[in-house]
């Protein structure tokens, strides 16, 4: 930890966040949240007076009417707003999964997108200097797993805007999975991939101003001129629903909050063999493969895990893995958001599957290392570990980040 650095902080991070957060007692009265970008439209859009403006943003970047922040914005006389910036999946939301749009000008507004997916430093810099912006601001909705790649393109384009000497703002949003509490293993930084860049737990607990708070305080190089904008009546224990907002899908495979809550436990399955369910109507909430049968649900219900239980169930993707081919395997019932901890979910249906499944296998290139921050999940489950034993193994270093983590929470 580097208390010195935090102190030095202080002028650009906790002051800014400071200036846009609302008193508690206000706080209290809101109690439908009201996002970043509408407290800032609120106000007249007076944080961006007499900047050019690009914005890094998706399809989730809308206001509480369902109309997008771009459009809003490129309407408004009170905002100079020059350039977008997409991530995976692109600003209009038109890519699947690895996918971008490229470079293009949007018909609706006129205005010039350019595609962020896998770039970083110097050449991402490079962009926002040819944009012609001087601020970059970033809204995007996350869903509060690690390895989930829009925390990721916050972080390039942290590191890219202060080597183009741009101004940052992030406009925050809730984490619709709650910010109670971080859990599962902590990256390995031998294992940075663009599904985790840096030592955070598999499941953060943070919003995105927060997230961008730690990033300036504990892994840039050089921190980047940072103002946030955040919410009001937010709280740390509510969920997606609470905020009255509108869900749209941050990505095509994230229908719904309920696969949001699944999905930093059983994504996971895209390590192995099995169908994380993609290409059906419920991804991440249906997993299985030919061969299994209802002996997985039998097996993971008598572990008894807490807020949830299993189905048997029989299923045909549309695409991606076993696509148009009928396979056996569970769906996921979580019955108690609360108690429900989808990280030790996860690896209990990985054990699991192991050991009903003799199909069974990791992916060849170790994308399950890549998800889970190391190699240990993998070789403790080769090993015959069972999941409690699994989950033990991360708790010294879970315990380390969430201490670190507490420094940079803005939330009740």
């Amino acid at each position: 930890m580097r208390l010195s650095r935090r102190a030095l902080l202080a002028a650009t991070t906790a002051a800014a966040s400071l200036s846009a957060a609302p008193p508690a007692a206000t706080a209290e009265r809101h109690r439908k949240p009201r996002t970043g970008f509408e407290r800032l439209a609120a106000e007249g859009y007076a944080l961006l007076n007499g900047r050019r403006v690009g914005i890094v943003t998706n399809p989730t970047g809308i206001t509480r009417d369902a109309h997008h922040i771009v459009d809003a914005m490129h309407a408004d006389d009170r905002v100079d707003l020059r350039a977008v910036f997409g991530p995976e999946h692109g600003f209009r939301g038109t890519a699947q999964a690895g996918g971008s749009e490229g470079r293009y000008d949007d018909p609706a507004t006129g205005l010039p997108v350019y595609d962020t997916y896998l770039k970083s430093g110097r050449p991402l810099a490079d962009i926002f200097t040819a944009s012609g912006v001087d601020t970059v601001v970033f809204d995007i909705q996350d869903v509060g797993a690690r390895f989930y790649t829009y925390i990721w393109t916050l972080y390039d384009c942290m590191e890219a805007a202060q080597l183009a000497g741009k101004r940052f703002v992030v406009l925050d949003r809730p984490n619709p999975v709650t910010g109670r509490a971080a859990q599962g293993p902590v990256l390995h930084k031998e294992f940075a991939t663009f599904v985790g860049r840096q030592p955070i737990s598999q499941v953060h607990g943070m919003t995105v101003a927060e997230l961008a708070r730690l990033f300036n305080g504990e892994f840039l190089t050089t921190p980047v001129p940072l103002e946030t904008v955040l919410m009001s009546g937010w709280k740390r224990s509510e969920f997606y629903d609470a905020s009255g907002l509108p869900w749209v899908p941050p990505s095509p495979n994230m229908p719904t909050p309920d696969t949001a809550l699944v999905y930093s436990g059983t994504c996971l399955f895209e390590g192995t063999n099995l169908s994380e369910g993609r290409g059906t109507t419920r991804p991440f909430e249906l997993l299985g493969a030919e061969g299994i049968d209802g002996r997985w649900a039998a097996e993971a219900n008598q572990l008894g895990l807490p807020g949830v239980h299993f189905r048997e169930a029989y299923f045909a993707p549309t695409f991606s893995k076993f696509q148009g081919r009928t396979i056996g395997g569970v769906q996921i019932h979580v019955h108690d958001r609360a108690a429900y901890d989808p990280v030790r979910t996860g690896i209990a249906l990985l054990v699991t599957a192991r050991k009903v499944w003799s199909g069974f296998t990791w992916r060849s290139d170790h994308w399950i290392d890549k998800l889970t921050g190391s190699t240990r999940v993998r070789t403790m489950i080769d090993a015959g570990a069972s999941a409690d034993e699994v989950v033990a193994g991360w708790q010294e270093e879970l315990a380390a980040f969430r201490r670190v983590r507490r420094e940079y929470l803005l939330y009740k």
